[in-house]
This record gives C-alpha cells, structure tokens and sequence, in this order.
C-alpha cells in the first residue's frame, strides 16, 4: 500500500487535522474524498454527509482503500450539558454508523484509522504513558471529577470503534497527541499569539506535562500505519518526548524571541477560559504520552524535540501566511 495510489476517504476530514491530511494526501496523488456536513469547495472532492444518515457517501465507502474517521465536535468549547451532549453523540454515533456501514459493503476499505484522543490516558506527572504501561484515566487522585467527562467520550469512542467485527478492515484507534502546525485558526496560532502579546508564560503551575506532536511527523506517522500493516489495536501518535508546560511554553517565547511572558496562576485561568468559552482541564491536565509501538517499529521523528519543532513551526508561521 506504501507506493500505490490510494482511494482514501475522511468522514469528519473539514477541520484542522482533515485538511492536513486532505492536503498532504493529495500532493501525493491520491484519490481524496472528505465527508463534510457542510461542502465547500476544495483542490478535492468534498460530499456532504450528516453521520447518521445513509447517503450518497456509502458509494464514496465502497472500494475505498483507507477510511479515516475524524467526526466530532472541538472539544474547543464550555462544557455545557449541550455541548457534553454533542461531542459525545458526534464520536460515538458517526462511528457506530461506519461500523454499520463497512461491515455491510461488498468491498470494505482494508483500512480504517478512527481518530481517539491521548486524553485517554490518567493524569500523570509521575511516568511516561504508552500502549502496554500506560494506565487509563478516571477518578484518579489529583485530577479534578470534571475531568472524568473526557475519559468516558474517550474509553466509549473506543469500545464503539472495536465493537463491530469488521473482518476484511484492519482497525488502528489513533490516540493523538495535539497537533501543531501554523494553519490559521489552529492552538498553535493561539499559543503564539500569547507569546506574541507577552502572556506566553507558565501556565497553572507549569508541572503538568504537554503531549504534542508536529504536523510534518504526524501525516508521516498516518503513512506509516497505512504501509504497515501488522499495526492494529491503540496507538499513540505524539512525540517521544512531552515535557512540562513550564518548558513548553519558555521554548515557545524563545522561538518567537519574545523576553518575557505574564504566567497564567489557575485562578486567572479559569476567568480567561470562561471569557474564551473554553475549559482549563485542556491546558492544566498532565498528558505525559509516549508513542511506543511507533518507536517499537522503527519509525523515526522528524521533530522528536521540542525547542526545534516550535522554531521550525514560527518560522513556517512566518513565511507561509500572509499577515
């Protein structure tokens, strides 16, 4: 599958993480085809589809090489009853209906990889996290009841993915780390503009670890789990070294070039994210990942480090987009 020209399909593929891969893999030639519940024009077919209902886009499905699920609502948001509500519905229904769905076409993708979420892992300042070790979260000691919400989305996003057998489709659970690149709208831009106006200092008490991953390494790492295919089960795609936001964030003031930057003590933090109708368990939660079946099977970072992924990311941001 490595060399081949791949029919690859992206239900949910309109946001960040799908134009990234949408745009990566149509430099390389491949046939690209996004589920969007709201189609617009791009360099590759766009079809609407509203993951729930059979449509036109099964027809997409069939003979399809490589399915990559990416459907649900950003977790960028309050958690409000309605929007706790919409983001567990978006991931576990759109997944139960391409369950259904693949499991009933005559010829099946060979490959399905349904994004999941390294928030799937415990609180954890103490040790790194992977595959075999790594321990799940939920009413750990030190981590807020609050936070128990995200581990249930991630444990039943899950279990719905690897309920239904789907014999002739290979699964892989992609349990990212945040992906960084310079596109606009994306967290990097909203951790450089911090560093830009001089608030990028530590956030909380700068302890909790940050798990990242760049974007050039990522699309490599869908690569690779696309041309190997003994990967199955879990696997976390972030960098082999999450380090604590204290040095997160001091790399990121270095890159930019910025002296100095105002921390945020959890108290002003929780007013900044209620005034940016956000929530603080995304920044203050300690996700110390590690990709350890990627490593185990030879695949080589880019960007393993990051004082040299933020530099090269500034500098893309720099040259790249139009200010």
């Amino acid at each position: 599958m490595a060399t081949a020209k791949l029919r690859i399909v992206l239900p949910g593929g309109s946001g960040h993480v799908g134009n990234l891969l949408a745009r990566h893999f149509h430099q390389q030639g491949h046939s690209v085809t996004v589920f969007s519940r709201t189609p617009r024009p791009m360099p590759w077919q766009v079809v609407a589809w509203d993951a729930s209902t059979p449509g036109s886009w099964i027809d997409d499905l069939e003979q399809s090489d490589v399915c990559i699920n990416l459907t649900g609502k950003s977790v960028n948001c309050r958690y409000t009853a309605a929007n706790r509500q919409e983001i567990y519905d978006s991931r576990i229904g759109s997944t139960q209906k391409l369950n259904e769905v693949i499991a009933a076409l005559r010829n099946p993708p060979r490959l399905w990889l349904n994004a999941s979420t390294a928030t799937i892992y415990r609180h954890a300042l103490d040790r790194p996290m992977d595959e075999t070790t790594g321990e799940l979260g939920g009413h750990e000691p030190g981590a807020p009841a609050s936070w128990n919400f995200s581990i249930k989305v991630a444990c039943d996003w899950e279990s719905a993915f690897f309920l239904t057998p789907t014999p002739r489709t290979r699964k892989v659970a992609m349990r990212s780390a945040i992906t960084l690149s310079p596109d606009r709208g994306s967290i990097f831009n909203v951790l450089l503009n911090l560093a830009r106006w001089g608030l990028g200092g530590t956030i909380g008490t700068g302890q909790q670890f940050v798990s990242w991953i760049h974007d050039a390494d990522f699309v490599r790492a869908v690569d690779w789990l696309i041309s190997n295919e003994y990967f199955s089960g879990p696997v976390n795609l972030a960098s082999p070294n999450p380090l604590p936001n204290r040095e997160f964030m001091a790399a990121f003031r270095a890159a930019w070039g910025a002296p100095v930057g105002l921390p945020a003590p959890r108290p002003i933090l929780e007013l900044g994210c209620f005034l940016m109708r956000t929530e603080s368990e995304l920044v203050l939660k300690s996700r110390r990942v590690v990709p350890g079946r990627l490593l185990e099977s030879g695949f080589e970072f880019q960007f393993p480090e990051w004082p040299d992924a933020v530099r090269d990311l500034v500098a893309r941001w720099k040259k790249e987009l139009p200010r």
